[in-house]
Order: C-alpha cells, then sequence, then structure tokens
C-alpha cells in the first residue's frame, strides 16, 4: 500500500510474476476492500490470500511514530506474517526508514550481528552481470567489525544469488592504497582479510568507486552512508544517458533514421541498464529475509523484486546466513581465547606480503 503507483501496480507485479512461475503464492495485507477487486481483476484470486489491513504507512511517516501507532498497517502485517512463519519472504514497496525498523522488532536481529545492511544487485561486467554491494541505506555508520558482518553476508548472499561459489569480496575506499582511508577502514581491511577462508570467499583488499561496476570483484563493502549516495548516483546516471540517448536520437530526420537501425542494440542497451530490472534491496541480517523494493517501481520492478525473494526463499537463504554468521562468531571467540591463553592470535599485518 505504501509505493507510489498504489496497489494497483502491485498486483499487476504479482500477475507478472505467477504467469511465470507456478510455484509463487502471495499473502496479500492491506484493505480488502480496495485489494479484492484488483486481485479479482488480475486473476489472482487463486493465487492470493487477503488479510485485512486498514491502516497505512505513508513515505513520509517517521519510523519512531509507525513504531508506536502501525499495529494495524498492512507493513505490519506483512512482517508479522513472515514471524508467524505464514509467508517466506516479505516484500515491500513502502518507506524504507519505517520497514527496517519494525523488521528489527518484529523479526529481531540475527545473534552475532550487531548492524544489519541493505543488500542490492548493481549491473556489471561480470559474466553473471551483476555485483553485490551492501550496506546501501539501513544505517549511516559502520564500524570495523559491522563491515567484517557485511563481508560475510554479501558473500553468502553472492553465493546463494548469483550462484558464485567463492566471491570476491572488496571493500570501498578513496584508494587501493593500503595507507588509505579512515581508521575503521583499514581495521576492517585486515579483519576481513583474517576471515576470509573462514567465510569461504577472497577478498581483494580496498577497491574505488570505479569498481562498483566491474569484473573484479563480485561484492562491494561500504557504510550505509557511502552506499546510498552511489546507488542513487548510479540510478540518477543511468536515466540521464536514457534521456539523453533519447533526446540525441529524436534530434534529427538522419538520426531517427538511425534509431530505427539501431533499435535492437538500444534495447538491449535500455535493458541492461534499466534499473527496474534489478529493483529489490534485501535486508541482511535479521531473522526473516525481507526484500525492499523502490517506492517508484513499477509492475516490472516490483515484479522483478517478487522473484528475487522467491529465489532467496527456494535457496533456504536465511538459514545459510545464519549459520555464517554463527560460525564467524565462533571464529572470533576461539581467537580470542588463544589470545587469552598466551598465544598470540594470527598477525594478520605480517601476512600481508602472502596475501
Amino acid at each position: 500500500m505504501g509505493g507510489d503507483n498504489g496497489p494497483a501496480a502491485v498486483i499487476e507485479g504479482m500477475q507478472m510474476s505467477a504467469s511465470k512461475n507456478p510455484d509463487i503464492g502471495f499473502v496479500l495485507h492491506g484493505p480488502r476492500d480496495v485489494l479484492a477487486p484488483l486481485v479479482e481483476k488480475r486473476g489472482l484470486t487463486d493465487r492470493c490470500r487477503i488479510r485485512d489491513a486498514a491502516g497505512v504507512v505513508t513515505m513520509d511517516a517517521k519510523p519512531s511514530h509507525v513504531m508506536r501507532n502501525g499495529k494495524d498497517t498492512s507493513m505490519w502485517s506483512a512482517i508479522d506474517s513472515v514471524r508467524d512463519g505464514e509467508a517466506d519472504v516479505v516484500v515491500s514497496c513502502g518507506n524504507t526508514g519505517a520497514l527496517m525498523a519494525i523488521s528489527m522488532i518484529r523479526l529481531r536481529k540475527m545473534e552475532g550481528v550487531n548492524r544489519p545492511a541493505i543488500c542490492c544487485l548493481w549491473p556489471s561486467r561480470n559474466p553473471h552481470g551483476f555485483n553485490v554491494m551492501l550496506d546501501v541505506g539501513a544505517d549511516i555508520r559502520a564500524d570495523q567489525n559491522d563491515l567484517l558482518q557485511y563481508a560475510m553476508m554479501g558473500a553468502s548472499y553472492a553465493r546463494n544469488g548469483l550462484n558464485l561459489k567463492r566471491p570476491r569480496v572488496g571493500l570501498l575506499n578513496v584508494g587501493t592504497e593500503e595507507h588509505k582511508g579512515r581508521a575503521e577502514l583499514k581495521g576492517a581491511h585486515d579483519l576481513i582479510a583474517d576471515a576470509a577462508d573462514q567465510g569461504h570467499y577472497d577478498f581483494v583488499g580496498f577497491v574505488e568507486g570505479g569498481d562498483i561496476p566491474s569484473d573484479r570483484v563480485d561484492v562491494v563493502v561500504t557504510d550505509g552512508f557511502t552506499g546510498n549516495v552511489a546507488l542513487k548516483t548510479g540510478e540518477g546516471t543511468a536515466l540521464l544517458i536514457r534521456e539523453s540517448l533519447s533526446d540525441a536520437f529524436r534530434y534529427t530526420v538522419l538520426s531517427r533514421l538511425a534509431a530505427l537501425m539501431a533499435m535492437g542494440s538500444l534495447k538491449r542497451l535500455a535493458k541492461r541498464i534499466d534499473p527496474r530490472r534489478v529493483n529489490g534491496g534485501v535486508f541482511l541480517g535479521l531473522n526473516g529475509t525481507v526484500v525492499k523494493s523502490h517506492g517508484a517501481a513499477d509492475a516490472i520492478g516490483i515484479s522483478a523484486a517478487i522473484k528475487l525473494a522467491f529465489t532467496l526463499a527456494q535457496n533456504g537463504f536465511n538459514d545459510r546466513l545464519a549459520a555464517r554468521v554463527a560460525a564467524v562468531q565462533m571464529h572470533g571467540k576461539a581467537a580470542d581465547t588463544d589470545t587469552a591463553d598466551g598465544e598470540a592470535a594470527p598477525d594478520v599485518d605480517n601476512d600481508k606480503d602472502q596475501m
């Protein structure tokens, strides 16, 4: 109910997903009198259950207000459906801050996770077509231990979402040299490198903004402030390119003729840079899977978010992620015990040349 295009676009996206995958079922949350006619119109009556929820979280609502007064809303009801085991994944187009706040209260953080992160797919030159980046807006702060957890969660997401057996992880910085960056980035560099074998990933070190869409890395780790700025910049740039190309090819009769001759290539390019087709940021680090669709998503974008949610649920992603986080926690405790017993923990700095 919270998306810019209203429930009609959401239900049209559901219809697109349902037509492609007979194994997807839906639990739809919102005012029954509004949703039932739309569900019937799209022929989803047999694939969809409606949970009547009168309240709606608006896009400008403060998370603190929603936490106090939002128990009757569709967003709260949807998250509870995962909490209670009725659904496997939440997909929402609504207010990001409220969605994260309710998710953290109702689903709770995984044991060992300090800060959940929002993870997104970024078009790249890699053969699989995308890179994973996190955090892109869950929390503007992240210390070195948070960045380590992001690396572990991002690697797990890449394994399950992109089918990469051993993802390559990079830490976003202002340069690739080890002496550059804030103190928490330097600390995170060593922690992520030390945990690579335990986390079953390869650490490529620091990466720069230009590496985000490159084939040098599969997972880009950063704090939520930097990640969100990068994400919105990328979306804006993609839109600028599409509009500029459209204007250029309509400029003269010859350019219009050239556009007709290049129509196939232009359609492939438009599809490649279309943010709708990679719509869906995943909240990582919670006891339940939540996929945040862009608020302005149309039916194509919502269908993409549903496809992502289905894939993660089908792979048992959240259970695997919890196991990975727990394993790293045990690894860290073991290292602390070794140090406390008088046996020096591995000196990461001494191993840099070998890595």
